[in-house]
């Protein structure tokens, strides 16, 4: 197996996808994943906060409680960008799969990194996303080596 970093950056946008073909049908599922993701975030009434995140809305103020809902709400909206350009490249852009790889790991390291940073808030249990956030991490260069390696009948 050798790898084409040329691929991370292709000359020309088309549907043809040059890495391995689980690095494809781990997109797809990347995808539809994203896709769930943000409409839970944008129509659920707490926009997950309090619902999968476990952030307890209920002992905040209202003015807070909203403002949480809010700010879920538009990370939905981002979600829904995301997912409306990895749905581009599954079904018509499929050699920007590789560069789209290399964002998710970015987006996924600043996730896993935020904390350190920035207050994180108050919860009352485990979100799914904390642990989901550390397995993207370790799957993301997984996944982006694959995207970038050459089939062998196609040099």
């Amino acid at each position: 197996m050798r790898f084409d970093l040329s691929l991370l950056f292709p000359p020309a946008l088309d549907n043809r996808f040059r890495g391995h073909p689980v690095a494809l049908w781990a997109f797809w599922a990347l995808t539809l994943m994203t896709l769930w993701r943000s409409q839970h975030h944008l129509l659920a009434p707490d926009g997950g906060a309090q619902s999968i995140a476990t952030i307890p809305l209920d002992s905040f103020g209202q003015s807070a409680a909203d403002a949480v809902i809010v700010v879920f709400a538009l990370w939905g909206l981002s979600q829904l960008i995301v997912a409306v350009i990895y749905s581009l490249a599954s079904l018509r852009y499929r050699s920007m799969i590789p560069m789209l790889y290399v964002l998710f790991i970015a987006e996924y390291a600043v996730r896993t990194a935020l904390p350190l940073f920035k207050p994180d808030l108050p919860t009352t249990g485990t979100a799914p996303g904390q642990i989901g956030n550390l397995l993207f991490l370790a799957a993301g260069p997984v996944l982006l080596l694959l995207s970038l390696s050459r089939r062998r009948d196609d040099r």
